[in-house]
Parts: structure tokens; sequence; C-alpha cells
């Protein structure tokens, strides 16, 4: 018989994004039907690791639950980029132990991506009972991650709103987004954005590619039109690399998982065009033709670069984050209620309660090469020689197909 849960502690950690406080609130809907006590752990796990030197923790009763709004992102819990392993002391985990003890918590639902989900291997290996929660608007989890919908939604709507200054002054907008590893929400929002180039991380970048692509489709849209007007969308991923494999950065710091942090791809992007624009003869007389050359003033097409940086993350959540957010919360305490620790919950279909064992959810997962070539053939680029599509034909028979995966 499995040991009643008394408490659960509910910790948010890694990089903030919507659909946090769904799952927060989910938790605690759910151990509060079932007579379990449901706690904030603040701080993401800097706070599971003080827990034993903590005086108080808010208890998510009824009255406190109806204050935690599902559809604002980030978290009322608080993150931290703190991973366990790496702290010194020696005795971290009977910490940790004698911190959930002192507040009767048995048991602990975790939503972060994958550095997050590695500390719940961690901690489940030395015999704390937890579930992950999966949370990363990267999608680059073998599930899929709250965040992701919301992340793809802003990414979408800013490139969209970036087109009106963009056609106004016959610019070439590139659009610098998240994604260190696998380029998910580049590759979904630049396409819901009707984008013209979208470089991601999958993909090193051949800039005489990308730079044929623009010349071709800018200089048609502006030359066809009435009033010589049009522009160029580019949405890039931070983490894309060139064709040595090599990141572009400006900063060699790193965080507390070791991960260098990125900047200045878009720059990167911006100044190889630039530097191909200012060599090409043809540009002069684009310039000339379209009436918007003079001489030492705007001889090639204007390049301006935006990051919309944390903006994505924030404000607002997307309705289907909002509703996986909530299942995979609550959907983690009748897990430990159960018994069944260690895992990541990835849905709850049909009244199933899906999971996985964490170690091969965190595993990273890619933008398919054979999807890009899909998108190829719409005539967007992706920083390469378009690749041929080749279609697999399949009658699932109506079975549920994962969202985004």
């Amino acid at each position: 018989m499995n040991k009643k849960i008394r408490n659960i502690g509910i910790i948010t950690s890694g990089g903030d994004c919507g659909g946090l406080n769904a799952v927060v609130r989910g938790a605690a809907r759910i151990a509060i039907a079932n007579g379990i006590g449901a706690y904030i752990i603040p701080n993401g796990y800097a706070g599971l690791y003080n827990l034993v030197e903590i005086e108080h923790l808010t208890k998510l009763d009824e009255e406190r639950v109806d204050h935690v709004n599902s559809s604002f992102a980030g978290s009322e819990a608080g993150h931290s980029r703190v991973k366990i392993s790496k702290i010194a002391d020696p005795d971290k985990y009977k910490r940790i132990s004698k911190g959930l003890e002192k507040f009767g918590v048995d048991g602990l639902v975790i939503s972060g991506g994958d550095d997050t989900g590695s500390v719940v291997v961690d901690l489940g290996e030395n015999g704390i009972s937890c579930v992950h929660a999966p949370k990363t608007m990267d999608l680059d989890l073998q599930t899929y991650s709250v965040g992701g919908d919301s992340a793809v939604s802003k990414i979408a709507h800013i490139v969209e709103d970036i087109k009106t200054t963009g056609q106004t002054h016959n610019r070439v907008m590139v659009v610098e987004v998240f994604g260190r590893y696998a380029g998910h929400t580049a590759f979904r929002g630049g396409i819901a954005a009707d984008t013209d180039c979208i470089l991601i991380p999958e993909i090193p970048v051949d800039f005489d590619e990308v730079y044929r692509h623009m010349k071709r489709v800018y200089t048609r849209r502006i030359l066809n039109s009435d009033v010589f007007s049009g522009m160029y969308s580019i949405v890039v991923a931070e983490g894309i690399r060139n064709e040595k494999g090599e990141l572009f950065t400006e900063s060699g710091a790193k965080d507390s998982f070791g991960h260098i942090k990125l900047e200045g791809a878009a720059k990167y992007v911006r100044h190889a065009l630039e530097t191909r624009m200012k060599a090409d003869p043809e540009i002069h007389n684009f310039m000339v033709e379209s009436g918007m050359f003079v001489e030492g003033v705007l001889e090639t097409p204007e390049i301006r670069e935006v990051t919309p940086g944390h903006l994505v993350r924030s404000g607002s959540t997307a309705a289907y984050d909002v509703s996986f957010g909530k299942e995979i919360g609550g959907g983690a305490v009748i897990l430990l209620m159960n018994g069944i620790t260690g895992v990541t919950i990835y849905g709850v279909t049909d009244g199933e309660i899906r999971y996985m064992p964490t170690k091969e959810a965190i595993k990273q997962r890619y933008v398919n090469l054979n999807l890009v070539s899909f998108y190829e053939q719409m005539d967007i680029c992706f920083g390469r020689k378009p690749v041929p599509f080749n279609p697999v034909f399949m009658d699932n028979g109506g079975a549920y197909v994962e969202r985004f995966l």
C-alpha cells in the first residue's frame, strides 16, 4: 500500500514562460480535492536547498489558489537557475530531506525543462519523491512542454507587427528569438507569421544562400509594387551556427548549468547581408531603378535587427498552455498519490495519465529536417540550398497525435 501523502511542494524552475501558473493551480486544486496540503517552495531549487532555514511556506488553500491567475505568464512560485549537484555541500541531499520533513512534504511537483528535469532525476536517485511537469518554451523535450504555444504565438505576433515598419521603410527586418540548440519556436513562430527566412540551430547557415533568396524576393516585391514598397523578414534563433558549426555569440559568460549566454545572432546576420549588398553592383542598379538611391545617404537597403528577448516569455498565456498546464500539474499529484515518482507526466488523455521516465523525456528533440524541406517548397529560406521533400504516407486510423511533435 502506498504511503499516504500529507503535503506536496510545488517548484517551478529554469526560464519563465506561459502556463506555469496553470501548473501551480492544477496541482493545488487536485491536492485540495484529495485532502492533501499544497505548499509553494519559492525560488526554484535555491528555495528547496534552503528550505530547512525557511520559517514559513505559503499554503495554497482555496482562498490563496483563487489568486493564482492561470493566464498570467511567469510563476507565483518564483524561479532560480541552480543545479543541486553542483552545490559544494556534501550533505546537500540530507539538508533537502530535512527541509521537506520540517514541513511534512512527502512529494514534489517540479515544473521545468531539460536542466530542471536532470535535477529531478538526481533528486529521485537520492530518495526524494518528485514528478516532473515539462516546461520549456523551446519545445525541445520528447514531450510537449507548457509554454511552447504561448511563445510561438508571441513570436508570430511580434514578427507580424514588425512588418509594418519594415514595409513603410522598405527594410529587411531580422528578429532574434530564443533557441539555443533546437529551433522549434523560431520555426513555428516564423511559419505562422509568413516569414521569408527562418534560421535555426539545426542547419548551419550558408549566407550566400540567404542573400540570394533575400535579393530575389525583396527586389521583386519592390519593383512590382505600384508605390515601390516592400520588405523582407527573417526570424533567427539565438543558437544559429555557421558552416563550421560555430555559435555566434558576443559573450563568453556561462550560467550555473554551464551554458554559454548567447547574444548577437541577429547582428551577425545583419552584418553578413550588409557586406554582400555593398559588394553587389546589381543592388546599386536596383536602388536607382526603385527611386531609393541617394548618394552618400541611402545607397543600399536598410537592414534592422530586433531582439524581443524576454517579451516572448512574458505577459499572457495561450489557452492551450493553460489547459495543458492544469492537466500536468493535477496529474502529477495523482501520480504522487499512487506512488509513481521519478517520471515526467506528458498528458491526461481520455482518462489516461500518461508519463515516461524523466531520463527519456529530457533528451533533446530537434526540428525535423524533412519537415523543413516541406516548407522549403513554399519558398521559405532556411539558410541552405532547398532539399527535396520525401513524403511518407500514413493512415493512423484517427489515433491521437501529440501537438507540435
